[in-house]
């Protein structure tokens, strides 16, 4: 890939991501912290190992908080649009790092994985012809049968973590927003539903 290629594909994937990550959470009408916590729960979903149902989970976590903790609501489209974090293509990567992660908190050092083969043996569960619950089914089995606890111990971690940052990343983003644009446009977003 030449260099020139190269700054093209960096600068598509940016603008792609600004568009369908950032974007929401900007033009979100709720207060900062309804869809901060909306980034949080996709985080802290995108960072399991549960692909597959992630956006199943976080519609039924925004259920739930509608119903028995309305105080804790969130922005569900902005959670539905963080569990993309993790897809197809970033996958093996991040499973790899629960793995590890989990392997070594456990004290399994000399249990650790090699990376290729890892991402191998994932393409090859991920890419089984089947129905989608079939192959949901047959994948989390397969996944828990070949690293079990080590990989689900793992993402604790990095679910916390990640979604504790996007949390806080995304108050002070909305806020330096609405500031930028209180500054240029006059008082016209001091109106907050």
């Amino acid at each position: 890939m030449s260099n020139g290629t190269q700054k093209d594909w960096i600068t598509r994937a940016k603008r792609l991501l600004r568009l369908r990550m950032i974007v929401p959470i900007l033009r979100a009408r709720e207060r900062p912290h309804h869809t901060a916590r909306g980034v949080y729960v996709g985080l802290l979903t995108a960072m399991t190992p549960t692909v597959g149902i992630q956006m199943m989970t976080v519609l039924a976590l925004w259920w739930a908080a509608k119903l028995f903790w309305p105080r804790l609501s969130f922005n569900l489209v902005v959670g539905m649009i963080w569990t993309g974090i993790t897809n197809l293509l970033t996958l093996p990567p991040f499973y790899y790092l629960f793995l590890v992660t989990g392997k070594v908190m456990m004290g399994q050092w000399d249990a650790l994985n090699d990376y290729d083969a890892f991402a191998a043996e994932l393409q090859t569960a991920l890419a089984m012809k089947a129905g989608f619950f079939e192959s949901l089914y047959v994948y989390m089995v397969r996944l828990f049968e070949n690293y079990g606890l080590p990989m689900f111990v793992g993402c604790i971690p990095w679910a916390i973590g990640s979604s504790w940052l996007g949390y806080v990343w995304t108050l002070r983003l909305m806020r330096r927003f609405k500031e930028d644009h209180r500054r240029r446009f006059g008082s016209v977003l001091d109106r907050e539903p």
